[in-house]
C-alpha cells in the first residue's frame, strides 16, 4: 500500500520581509518538518520552489515550500506532482486558517479554498482532492483587516501557540503515514488535559 502522503506542501510568501508573518505558518511547517525527520531543502528553478526530501515512519515524502507568491502556489505544487509522478491526492498542503483560533490546529480531505487566495490556486492547477492542515492564526475582526494581520507578525501569544500547532501537527504525522488520516485527525484534534 502506497503512503498516503508524498508530498507536503507548506504556503508562504518568499523574502524576509514575511518569513516571520502569520501567512507563512505553512513554510514554518515544512522548515521543522525537515529539522525534525532530517532533510533539507533547496531552491530547483525549474519548479520556482525550495524542494528536498525526509523520511517520515519509513517512508520518503518530498517537501517543498513554492517561493511564488502564496496566490500562485498551485504551478510549482503540479510541477512538483509532474515531475516525480506524484498523485495530487497524495498531497498534503499546510497554511494558516484565519477561521481557527491560534493554538488550534486541523486536518482535513478536500473542500473549498474558504477565501484563502494560496489554495483557490492549488485548486485550479491541481484539484481540490487533497489533504490540507489548518494552522489556526485568528481571525482580526473584519474583512477589511485580514490582509493586515497574516501580513505581520503576530503577538509573542500568538506565535507562540502557532509554534505549538506546528510542533503538534509535526507529532502526529507517524500516525497518519501509518495509521491514515482517522488516526491523526483523532490524535491532533483530541486535546490533552492539563
Amino acid at each position: 500500500m502506497s503512503a498516503p502522503v508524498t508530498l507536503i506542501a507548506g504556503l508562504g510568501n518568499p523574502g524576509g520581509e514575511y518569513e516571520r508573518t502569520l501567512h507563512n505558518a505553512g513554510f514554518w511547517f515544512v522548515d521543522e518538518l525537515a529539522r525534525k525527520f532530517g532533510g533539507s531543502l533547496s531552491y530547483q528553478k525549474k519548479f520556482d520552489a525550495d524542494v528536498g526530501k525526509a523520511r517520515i515512519a519509513g517512508n520518503e515524502v518530498w517537501l517543498m515550500k513554492p517561493q511564488a507568491f502564496m496566490n500562485l502556489s498551485g504551478r510549482p505544487i503540479r510541477g512538483v506532482l509532474d515531475y516525480y509522478r506524484l498523485d495530487a491526492k497524495q498531497l498534503l498542503v499546510a497554511h494558516d486558517e484565519i477561521d481557527l483560533p491560534p493554538g488550534t490546529v486541523r486536518l482535513k480531505k478536500g473542500g473549498g479554498h474558504g477565501g484563502h487566495n494560496g489554495l483557490r490556486d492549488i485548486i485550479r492547477h491541481c484539484g481540490a482532492d487533497f489533504l490540507r492542515l489548518r494552522i489556526g492564526v485568528g481571525h482580526p475582526g473584519s474583512k477589511e483587516q485580514v490582509t493586515g494581520h497574516v501580513l505581520r507578525r503576530g503577538s509573542a501569544d500568538v506565535e507562540r501557540a502557532v509554534e505549538d500547532n506546528i510542533d503538534a501537527a509535526v507529532a502526529v504525522l507517524p500516525a497518519l503515514m501509518d495509521d491514515g488520516l482517522e488516526a491523526a485527525m483523532k490524535a491532533l484534534h483530541t486535546k490533552k488535559k492539563d
